[in-house]
Formats: structure tokens, sequence, C-alpha cells
């Protein structure tokens, strides 16, 4: 199984960041200009939160909020689960999947180096899995 280290190798490692103290609606502005799900927050180099597109609509439209007036860091989901390049792709899915969430901040040697998506990983274990059948399919072709 590939792990984590692959997958931003593969993708990029570019984050896309916001401040805690920015606009919800600024916020707002960012993931669609980058067509993104959600913006890790940074204080400094330091991830403090991510803000989603859920926790927009949980946060702010279901409550009758102002997105204009609002600052991420009353919205943003608080010290998220981070992983290391070093975890596998079936890991973080099992975390994903556990916890209910969409998006993995990865920090290597103490700094934010990627973020892995729901997406990546559905990716990366189905081409792990297609890669698997190949070689047996080769197996079964040359007779083991």
């Amino acid at each position: 199984m590939r792990t984590v280290g692959h997958v931003l190798d593969t993708k990029g490692s570019g984050v896309v960041s916001i401040e805690p103290s920015a606009s919800v609606y600024d916020a707002l502005t960012l993931l669609a200009q980058k067509n993104i799900g959600a913006l890790v927050v940074l204080e400094g180099d330091v991830v403090v939160g991510i803000l989603s597109e859920r926790d927009y609509a949980r946060k702010v439209i279901l409550r009758g909020e102002s997105s204009k007036e609002l600052r991420v860091d009353k919205i943003m989901t608080k010290r998220p689960s981070c992983i290391g390049r070093e975890w596998t792709v079936e890991e973080c899915m099992a975390l994903m999947t556990e916890k209910r969430f969409r998006h993995l901040p990865v920090i290597d040697g103490g700094r934010l180096s990627g973020v892995i998506s729901i997406g990546d990983v559905v990716k990366w274990v189905i081409a792990d899995r297609e890669e698997t059948i190949e070689q047996l399919e080769e197996y079964i072709k040359h007779g083991g």
C-alpha cells in the first residue's frame, strides 16, 4: 500500500490556507476561486484548524449568521487530526471513516507539507487494487 508521501509526491504538496482572523466570506471566496472543499487554518506556521464547506453550511447558514462579519476561528474545526508522510493510504481511509472528515493535513518535520482529501485516498486505493489485479492476471497468465 502506498504512503501519504507517495500521494503528495504525485499530486503536489501545495496547500491553500487562511488565517483564523479572516472573515468567513473571504474563506468562501478562496474556496470558490481554488475550487476546493476545505482550507487549512494557519496561525504563523502552526495548523490551528480546518474550515470546510460543511462547517459553513452547519455553523453559518443554519444558524442565520453573516459570513461577512463572522471570523474563521469562530466556525473552524479546531485542532484537526494531522498525519505524517509515512502513513499509508489505508490508515488515512480508516481515520477519515472513523472520525467522519474529508481532509487531513500532513505534517513533515513539524511543518505543514500538504493535505490529503478523501478523493485522493479513494483514487489511490482504487489504483492499488487495479495494480494487484493486473499482477494476479499476469501470474495466472504465465502459469505461476
